[in-house]
């Protein structure tokens, strides 16, 4: 029977024994379907709104050009800054699958509130501009919010032997991602303009379109409910890091000669929280430390996309071709990558997130005249795609139980952060479209060799060996009971002390 699937006893977070199904023979989990499916859908709703989000402003609202770059931004960068709470509601209070559900809920209000603001007849300019920011607002928080709650809870599907498959769902979960984009970014723009109603271009269609899809993400996600491994919460994770952290800064600070030293400065929190939160907290620190060079590569990547620069309708469709060129060469590139160039090189900070670096910033020197467009996309494209999936897997894999989502919002605000940097540069620098290029590309460099220097120092580790030296989380051992037989485990946490000294 080829469509047989295997059976396999998982624990339900309210404790009750399920079965967990794979597909046909294979170590997927059957319920990674779904979330792929969600995460179509829901980035079609995203990226259809934005295609004509623009027009929308600049047409409908009638904003100036200045304005409308303003509120774009703001809103792309709102977006990428919300995921920090919807990490937090889920590592520390409704878990991740109710977190999902809930702020999609926001999500698909958002765009009925959008859609409402698009018709004519509802009130006069004002209530429209009000709708429409409100709207914003609510898809923002929606979208923001559940960014990193659902690729980390597809992560949790998984068995811990079965990484490669992981690996490989990450690639697919990120081909979901454009596939959305690219069907999106054609059909909206169609709907404006090609269908009529109240009298002109039918926004209120453009953006009603994304709204079905919403919910479409959202009855399709609730409806693998029976077949998820579902972690539950562990109490509020944010507030206990801040006081362990703010713990061990006053205890360094106040410290004297002769206390006694320590190994890391977390340490100095050892009196009055676990060893096992202190070390979590190590290794969350030490990922997002690697973090602080990556915004650049973001703040690169949206020149491709700078409202600032569209002058016209021609030009308009011209960006929104690139992006659609950009999303099929994704969905042509990532099965490749994941086949030959991951395998050859490996799937590792070290080798991948440096790599990628240096065809991104090439491609802005190599010309910036149409006959260059195609391989500049080319070149950006085999950048994000050794850049993003891998940056997607790293952060979970090095991320603890409690700590998933949380580590995937870091990662996520490095496109906010990515974005500042844009607005800082566009507005306050005052330079030339070739100069910024330039700038960009050569401060990209100069990351590209800092991050490579970092990433050569960094250890990789095993969140899962922490429930071998620490089996009760709330509890702090005896120094005795920790040296017996831990020689392999000494030098794991000796690699976590190493990475991240101060």
């Amino acid at each position: 029977m080829g469509k047989r699937k295997e059976l396999k006893l998982e624990i339900h977070e309210s404790g009750k024994t399920i079965k967990s199904q794979k597909l046909c023979g294979t170590n997927y989990p059957v319920c990674i379907s779904f979330i792929v499916v969600n995460e179509f859908c829901e980035r079609f709703s995203y990226y259809g709104m934005k295609a004509v989000l623009t027009l929308y402003f600049i047409n409908y609202l009638h904003w100036n050009q200045n304005l409308s770059t303003a509120v774009y931004h703001a809103f792309s960068s709102l977006c990428y800054f919300t995921p920090i709470l919807g990490a937090l509601i889920a590592d520390s209070w409704l878990g991740k699958f109710k977190t999902i559900v809930y702020l999609s809920v926001f999500y698909v209000l958002g765009h009925v509130v959008k859609s409402v603001g698009a018709i004519p007849s509802v009130g006069d300019s004002t209530i429209h501009i009000a709708l429409s920011m409100v709207g914003l607002i609510l898809i923002a928080f929606g979208t923001g919010g559940i960014k990193p709650c659902v690729a980390a809870f597809g992560g949790d599907q998984f068995d811990e032997e079965h990484t490669n498959e992981r690996r490989k769902f990450f690639s697919i979960f990120y081909m979901s991602i454009n596939a959305g984009s690219v069907l999106s970014t054609v059909i909206t723009p169609i709907l404006r303009g090609n269908v009529q109603c109240f009298g002109g271009d039918c926004y209120a269609l453009a953006f009603g379109v994304p709204a079905i899809l919403m919910v479409i993400a959202l009855v399709v996600f609730i409806s693998g409910s029976g077949m998820y491994k579902k972690s539950p919460p562990e109490g509020n994770v944010l507030l206990d890091v801040c006081r362990c952290l703010g713990l061990a800064i006053k205890n360094r600070w106040m410290s004297s000669k002769y206390d006694s030293k320590r190994k890391h400065w977390l340490d100095w929190a050892e009196e009055k929280y676990p060893k096992r939160l202190i070390h979590e907290i190590k290794m969350v620190l030490r990922v997002l430390v690697l973090f602080i060079p990556l915004p650049m590569f973001w703040a690169l990547f949206d020149q491709q996309v700078r409202i600032q620069f569209i002058r016209s309708f021609p030009v308009f469709c011209s960006s929104l071709f690139f992006q659609m060129l950009n999303a099929l060469l994704i969905l042509m590139f990532v099965p490749i990558f994941d086949v030959v160039v991951y395998p050859l090189i490996g799937l590792s900070v070290k080798s991948l997130l440096p790599l990628s670096l240096f065809p991104h910033s090439v491609s802005k020197l190599i010309g910036q005249g149409y006959p260059w467009q195609i391989p500049q996309y080319a070149l950006m494209t085999a950048g994000e795609v050794m850049f993003s999936i891998p940056g997607i897997e790293f952060s979970y894999s090095q991320a603890p139980a409690n700590m998933k989502s949380l580590l995937q919002a870091g990662w996520l605000l490095t496109v906010a952060f990515g974005n500042v940097i844009v607005l800082i540069v566009a507005e306050g620098a005052g330079l030339d479209q070739w100069m910024e290029f330039l700038l960009f590309a050569g401060l990209l460099v100069a990351v590209c060799i800092i991050f490579s220097i970092m990433a050569y120092f960094y250890t990789y580790v095993d969140p899962g060996e922490l429930d071998k030296l620490f089996p009760d989380k709330t509890v702090n051992e005896d120094e005795d009971d920790l040296k017996k037989d831990q020689t392999d485990d000494t030098m794991y946490l000796n690699s976590i002390e190493k990475s991240t000294n101060m």
